[in-house]
Order: structure tokens, then sequence, then C-alpha cells
């Protein structure tokens, strides 16, 4: 029995897509996924996003970005915790990804935020990926 895991499989198409250097990737809409999007965005690592809805399906189409040499702007992204093995932090032990320079993605009581607004927020929670 194969235990899907919905957000690893969103992490690797845009691992995959971006270092196939595609413009664009889609992936079923969830909530979750939704917000980690959203990050991701406001944290720099993609140009953009939209909602797509199609024969019942919901879909985010996500854009991804290039610096002028066209290399990838994620460099890697990765789950940290697995459906069998969920890691949870406290705020003050929640880890920095590379030294501060990748970021790290929380899924608090406060909903889903960076390493570093659950700690200014004092919230800890289960973590879900880093990228840098």
């Amino acid at each position: 029995m194969a235990i899907s895991d919905p957000l690893a499989d969103m992490l690797t198409k845009i691992r995959n897509a971006s270092s196939a250097r595609h413009e664009k990737v889609d992936i079923l809409a969830s909530k979750l996924k939704l917000e980690i999007i959203k990050i991701l965005k406001n944290e720099g690592y993609i140009k953009n996003f939209k909602k797509i809805s199609q024969d019942s399906f919901a879909y985010i189409r996500v854009f991804l970005k290039y610096d002028d040499k066209m290399e990838p702007v994620i460099h890697g992204i990765e789950k940290v915790s697995k459906p069998g093995r969920r890691i949870y932090s406290g705020y003050r032990k929640i880890p920095r990804v590379l030294n501060g320079y990748g970021t790290l993605i929380v899924s608090t009581s406060s909903g889903v935020i960076t390493g570093k607004k659950a700690v200014e927020k004092k919230v800890g929670g289960e973590l879900i990926c880093t990228i840098w």
C-alpha cells in the first residue's frame, strides 16, 4: 500500500520543472498548497501563480522564476515532515536553512508561515519544507 503525499508531489513537480527550465507548472490545488505557494511568491522564489478551474478540478499554475542567465532561482526544495514521520518544533528550536539564506515553511496554529515569522510570533508547529 502506497501512502500518497500530495505536498511531496507538488515540491517534486516544482523542483523538476525548475531544473528543466519550464516556464510554468500546474499543480492540483488544495488550501495548504496554495498557502505554501503564496509564501514562495512572497519570498521571491517564483514569479507568480494563478488558480485555474478546469473540468471540476482546481489547479494552481505556478510561473517559475529564473535569473538573467536562465538559472533557476530555486536551488533546492525539500520536504521535512513526511507522512510516516511528522516533525514538529517549538519556536525556540526552529532550525535555520543555510544559515538564513533559505526559507523554512512551518504549519502553525496561526496558519502556514515562514520559520522567521514563526519565531517572531513565538509559535511552533510542523516543519513542512525548506527551500533555498
